[in-house]
């Protein structure tokens, strides 16, 4: 599926937006280099990976995760603060009947501190579109196939809102340490595209 997709209008957008926030007075160049800078300060899929490892070992956190995932992320010296405002961050959980996934419809908004720099696809139109409309299919096309009676949820990101899957811990991980649990976990498994 990643071969289909560009991300050229995306760009193109953002390009357009920059330069009328400059031209506007609104904000400087500086200042969107400094706030880029600041997102991707290590911005990593490792970052999630990390919130998964311990959500996987920890009931306690997992449960404060779920209910407010900003106030759960500096458990592990983490936060949604950075760049231009804060966002809210909402962890969903699959489970054994339901699988969720992410998209941001109107642009490509992502959690970028915490899955490291969105992947190419991500940004087309064609899985924006598509991934709502039809995700069981989408999901095929990335290897994902899930049972007939898998309740697939899309959940769709805002410039205020970010989401991040908190992937089906795999069978026969019990013992490992949160270091080893954290490698398994990918950036696909916190979009929803892939289990882990």
């Amino acid at each position: 599926m990643s071969g289909e997709h560009t991300s050229t209008p995306v760009a193109a957008r953002v390009r357009r937006l920059e330069a009328r926030l400059t031209e506007a007075g609104v904000v400087t160049e500086e200042q969107l280099d400094a706030a880029l800078a600041a997102m991707l300060k290590g911005a990593s899929p490792v970052n999630g990976a990390r919130i998964v490892a311990r959500a996987w070992t920890d009931p306690g956190f997992r449960e404060r995760l779920l209910a407010d995932a900003n106030a759960a992320l500096p458990e592990v010296g983490l936060s949604m603060a950075g760049g231009i405002q804060e966002q809210r961050l909402k962890v969903v959980e699959n489970t054994a009947t339901t699988h969720h996934v992410l998209v941001c419809t109107l642009c490509s908004c992502y959690p970028i501190g915490l899955l490291g720099p969105s992947p190419s696809w991500y940004k087309s139109e064609a899985y924006r579109s598509r991934v709502v409309r039809e995700p069981r299919a989408v999901l095929a096309e990335f290897g994902l196939e899930l049972p007939g009676d898998t309740t697939i949820t899309v959940w769709d990101s805002s410039a205020e809102s970010r989401y991040m899957v908190l992937p089906r811990r795999p069978e026969g991980t019990e013992g490992r340490s949160e270091a080893e649990l954290a490698a398994l976990v990918t950036r696909e498994g916190l979009i929803g595209t892939a289990a882990v």
